[in-house]
């Protein structure tokens, strides 16, 4: 278990989700059946969280979907790049001091080529047909669109689950096709379990890991087009506590594995800059964010520890409020919400723990950074004055406090908000009596500008 401090100690994060979906995948792709990108229907939960079509990723060829022309890559597997080690895309071109306002919201926005807009997206919600993911569903055009790539190539992690890598493209594709602009969440780190520094000094391991983000960077680069990638949630906060702050304590294998960064040191720092690298020089287009997790330490220690991985460079930070309904974890019922605490954050703001308490959390990791706020994985209950819920129906009360206070969250350096299921049996937009769709609706037709 890890440790966690701070008021927000409780909220737990996507891994949970993936560590079982990768599973799943790691089953059912290597027979050739299909992997869904919804876990309560992968593992099986009983009455569970929304129906709707299972299905998902498939290797090629194994009846799922597979989108021909997704950008093959050439002989011998490499893919094309794009030229130039450029500075962000949000023009930062360096670390965070002496920002001045550098790489905010409005400008990034624009440079994903989207109205400079507060943005709304959705993710981990994979149908059968791509073209069918519940974001698509809604009737109107959100962002963006989020999928989790997780494991390792040669283990039946992303990369295997359609040929070179092409699973990437078959994302990009269908969010083109949707006006969405692709968000990928590159979750590799806990293909061996999680805050074990063992692998980071592994040399398969760390070479397998490297091939794999470099390979998602080029990827992204046939694409030719705006893209987010967000990296490795939780792993940062779990390393920030086991470094006690200092990136240079924890050895990480780069030289000979990662070509294009063997002039980093082969540390924490070293892996986070690397990250920032491949990015800009694979896929300059894409926009690129480290996690910033509550529960790693005090704001100011978290934004110290960010930027000397490289945050400053990036173009925002992601964080998460809760990856699963309040009601799921007051039920007690389900095994994935058995932890004490209070979930069912205050609304107006007068008892702890409320929304106003997590904004200047954010805010302070905005303003040290000089990025924008990206708020991922969002649960989609529905507010209730009776706790808890029952699978598919468990309450909470974010989608109703976020679009009712929008303003707030862009004064809090807020780029957007991503919602997502983060485990099995939870609220989702079949199961919510329309309340997601119905809010989105509303918002697109008078979004709020960003500054």
């Amino acid at each position: 278990m890890r440790r966690r401090t701070g008021m927000f100690a409780g909220d737990h994060r996507a891994r949970r989700t993936t560590v079982a979906l990768f599973a799943c995948c790691l089953g059912a792709v290597a027979n050739g059946a299909a992997c869904s990108g919804r876990p309560e229907d992968d593992a099986g939960g009983a009455g569970g969280g929304a129906s709707g079509a299972g299905g998902g990723v498939t290797k090629a060829g194994a009846g799922g979907v597979t989108k021909a022309g997704a950008g093959g890559v050439g002989a011998g597997g490499t893919a094309g790049t794009s030229a130039g080690t450029g500075g962000s895309l949000s023009g930062t071109g360096g670390t965070s001091s002496g920002g001045e306002g550098k790489g905010r919201a409005a400008e990034l926005a624009k440079k994903l080529g989207r109205e400079p807009n507060f943005f709304i997206g959705m993710g981990n919600d994979l149908a059968n047909d791509h073209n069918q993911d519940g974001a698509y569903t809604l009737g109107v055009t959100l962002d963006l669109h989020y999928a989790y790539m997780v494991g390792l190539p040669g283990e039946n992690g992303w990369p295997d689950w359609n040929a070179d890598g092409s699973f990437a493209n078959i994302l990009t594709d269908s969010a083109d096709a949707h006006g969405v602009t692709p968000m990928f969440t590159l979750y590799a780190m806990a293909a061996h379990g999680e805050a074990s520094a063992a692998v980071l000094s592994d040399s398969d391991y760390m070479g397998k890991y490297w091939d794999g983000a470099k390979l998602l960077f080029q990827r992204l680069a046939l694409f030719d087009k705006p893209s987010v990638v967000h990296l490795e949630p939780d792993f940062w906060a779990f390393f920030q506590q086991q470094s006690k702050g200092d990136p240079a304590s924890i050895q990480v294998l780069i030289h000979g594995l990662a070509s294009d960064c063997d002039d980093q040191p082969e540390d924490l720092a070293g892996l986070g800059h690397c990250l920032v690298r491949l990015s800009r020089m694979y896929s300059p287009k894409t926009a690129l964010g480290f996690h910033a997790s509550v529960w790693a330490g005090a704001p100011a220690d978290t934004v110290t520890f960010l930027d000397a991985l490289g945050a400053g460079d990036a173009d925002f930070v992601a964080i998460d409020m809760l990856d699963r309904d309040a009601g799921c974890f007051e039920a007690g019922v389900d095994s994935a919400c058995q932890r004490d605490g209070d979930f069912y954050w205050d609304e107006s703001n007068q008892t702890s723990p409320n929304f106003r308490e997590h904004l200047d959390y954010s805010k302070t990791i905005s303003d040290g950074l000089k990025k924008p706020i990206i708020w991922w994985q969002v649960p989609f209950g529905v507010p209730s004055a009776t706790p808890g819920g029952t699978a598919g129906h468990y309450r909470d009360n974010r989608v109703h406090y976020i679009f009712g206070h929008i303003a707030e969250f862009v004064a809090a350096g807020g780029l957007g908000v991503a919602f997502g299921v983060g485990a099995g049996n939870q609220t989702f937009i079949d199961t919510d009596g329309g309340q997601f769709k119905n809010a989105v609706t509303a918002y697109f037709a008078s979004p709020t500008p960003l500054p």
